[in-house]
């Protein structure tokens, strides 16, 4: 990228070098070179930066985790299945208590909850 390109975001701020933490489901992948835009702070990678974050979320288990499902129902409920790659990610137990509740109309939220939050 040529000094002085303007921000292709906000097109005002202009882009320049810095080494950004990379962070993807909560777990910082690592530190990589990007341009980051002086005023709106978005950052973009390069096309061999972006291969190495994507080689590195493989290596650590973080690739492929979002999944498509769909709302079942048990008895006059309904419930909501989670793949066997999160499962594994968030190391869930049949049984665990969660706290579920709405953050928006279009978003839902599962926290799990601790032993010490259970003895409250």
């Amino acid at each position: 990228m040529e000094k002085g390109t303007k921000c292709y975001v906000c097109e005002k701020g202009n882009l320049a070098k810095k080494k950004v933490a990379y962070t993807i489901f909560g777990t910082e992948v690592g530190k990589f070179e990007a341009e980051v835009c002086t005023n709106c702070g978005e950052a973009f990678f390069d096309e061999e930066v972006s291969r190495k974050i994507s080689q590195k979320t493989k290596e650590m288990g973080l690739w492929g985790l979002e999944s498509k499902t769909k709302i079942g129902a048990v008895g006059s409920a309904l419930d909501i299945r989670l793949s066997k790659k999160i499962v594994e990610f968030l190391r869930l137990k049949k049984g665990e208590d969660v706290l579920v509740y709405p953050e928006s109309r279009s978003s839902i939220r599962v926290d799990l909850v601790s032993a010490t939050e259970k003895r409250r």
